[in-house]
């Protein structure tokens, strides 16, 4: 589906005064390798080797992540079932509780100095949220942040989550926004620590498939809009030159 010709798109423009930043559109990359550059990122960023901030949009191969204090409680199937069917569970230092990540949802990493933005971790995540809803609205998906219950929700249905981590005041990790994925596998779990939450995907809410290289290129304008950034491409290559 095309997005809604009457829906606004934030983009950034040239001499707009936004700030230099790198967009890294990567595919789809294995959740540790992911995880290490953000890392590898993260001690650049802070120690000025890396002169401007970094978005990392991609995809990964089936994977849950619990946050640094996440249950696993919330799993409700046994972890030799999802062994079975070659999916690991990692722990990480973002906050929020259990999630799935996997083919068809686009994840966004975010490397970038809160300090030099002027943004807390509250706004900071309300604005990761606002760019989510501003994306499902180019879709005609009538989507809306909770700040009780944070991510991004259709109607009681969760769209999209966020879960954030903070070092040397370089904020990382990000937001997942489902597109095309497969929903089974938040069954196996209660999404972010929630009972009976219901996850939800932009081709569920449209009803048809939802072509995720426009929506990268969306969400990719979006956040440069919503966090005051001009993006320009940056090739893996590039970026591991400068690591």
């Amino acid at each position: 589906m095309m997005p809604s010709p009457n829906s606004k798109v934030v983009r950034a423009k040239a001499g707009s005064g936004l700030s230099p930043a790198w967009l890294l559109q990567a595919g789809r990359m294995e959740y540790r390798e992911a995880l290490e550059l953000q890392h590898r990122t993260v001690a650049a960023r802070a120690a000025g080797l890396l002169d401007r901030d970094l978005v990392i949009i991609l995809e990964h191969p089936p994977v849950f992540t619990l946050g640094r204090h996440g249950n696993r409680n919330n799993l409700t199937v046994p972890e030799n079932f999802l062994a079975g069917r070659g999916i690991e569970i990692v722990q990480v230092e973002r906050g929020g509780d259990i999630t799935y990540h996997g083919p068809g949802q686009l994840v966004a990493y975010p490397v970038l100095s809160l300090e030099k933005l002027g943004l807390g971790v509250a706004d900071y995540v309300s604005a990761l949220e606002r760019v989510m809803v501003q994306t499902a609205a180019c879709w005609d998906i009538e989507a809306f942040g909770n700040p009780k219950a944070r991510g991004v929700w259709v109607a009681g249905r969760k769209l999209g989550s966020i879960g954030i981590s903070v070092r040397r005041k370089v904020g990382f990790h990000g937001l997942a926004l489902n597109v095309n994925n497969d929903l089974e596998p938040f069954s196996w779990i209660n999404p972010c620590g929630i009972r009976g939450c219901r996850m939800t995907s932009m081709a569920l809410e449209t009803g048809r498939q939802v072509d995720i290289q426009q929506v990268r290129q969306v969400l990719a304008d979006n956040l440069g809009g919503e966090l005051g950034m001009d993006l320009k491409p940056l090739s893996g290559q590039q970026l591991a030159s400068i690591l």
